[in-house]
């Protein structure tokens, strides 16, 4: 059965991208071309006021629209079925064990919990910026922090997962879950404390451009896993049902 989920899974989360990349191309690309023009506004400025001579820009390696158009399409479908693959596994683990669900809720219940840790709880500490935010000195920097952040957030979901099924003889259901969310919030405030902060959002930054770029990253990344949550939990009661 599980080779059946794991296609399905896959396939899933390619339609979720298909999704993702639409709302991501209405309303997220946008900022980053805006983010982009105060970006070149600032160096030419720049320039200006220490009296040299702006030089010839150089030859784009990728288009802008190339960008925005077939690259972003490429990353978000690989990404989709990825995450779509990792989910349906995650789901052939979990039906049947933490609880008697039926595939269509549980799967909902999954991709809400995953939108929660991998999505939601990293941009508390890392909030989403426009690829033109930011010192090039630090990419590295950032990078590492935010997937360690994504890393933790997992982690602790797991691990409070785990306290509220080992309560839940003692405590009974309800009384556990409040423990396992109370156990996830405490890690991931000690995650957050523990990794370094990092604001490089230049003071003079157009604010509705940051707010409207990490109201749309989300949004798409919601729109990702609802659509994943549903489609997969659709596909996955036909397997289960004929098995």
């Amino acid at each position: 059965m599980t080779p059946q989920l794991l296609w399905r899974g896959m396939l899933a989360g390619v339609i979720a991208a298909l999704f993702a990349f639409a709302f991501a191309r209405v309303f997220a690309e946008p900022q980053v071309d805006l983010a982009i023009a105060y970006e070149a506004s600032h160096e030419m400025a720049h320039m200006a006021h220490a009296g040299a001579t702006p030089a010839a820009p150089e030859p784009e390696l990728v288009s802008r629209s190339t960008q925005k158009g077939l690259g972003l399409l490429t990353a978000v479908t690989l990404y989709g079925a990825a995450v779509g693959g990792i989910f349906a596994l995650v789901f052939a683990y979990a039906y049947g064990r933490w609880a008697r669900l039926s595939p269509r809720v549980l799967a909902l219940i999954l991709a809400g919990a995953a939108f929660v840790a991998i999505a939601l709880i990293p941009a508390f500490k890392y909030p989403p910026t426009p690829p033109a935010v930011g010192q090039h000195e630090t990419v590295a920097l950032r990078t590492a922090a935010f997937f360690l952040m994504i890393a933790l957030s997992v982690i602790s979901a797991v691990t409070a997962l785990n306290v509220g099924r080992k309560l839940q003889v003692r405590l009974g259901a309800l009384n556990a879950s409040f423990a396992a969310v109370g156990a996830y919030v405490v890690l991931i405030l000690a995650a957050q404390a523990m990794l370094p902060r990092i604001n490089e959002v230049p003071t003079d930054f157009p604010a509705v451009v940051l707010w409207n770029f990490r109201i749309a990253s989300i949004g798409m990344q919601a729109l990702l896993w609802t659509v994943i949550g549903i489609g997969f939990g659709a596909l996955a009661k036909r397997v289960i049902q004929r098995g």
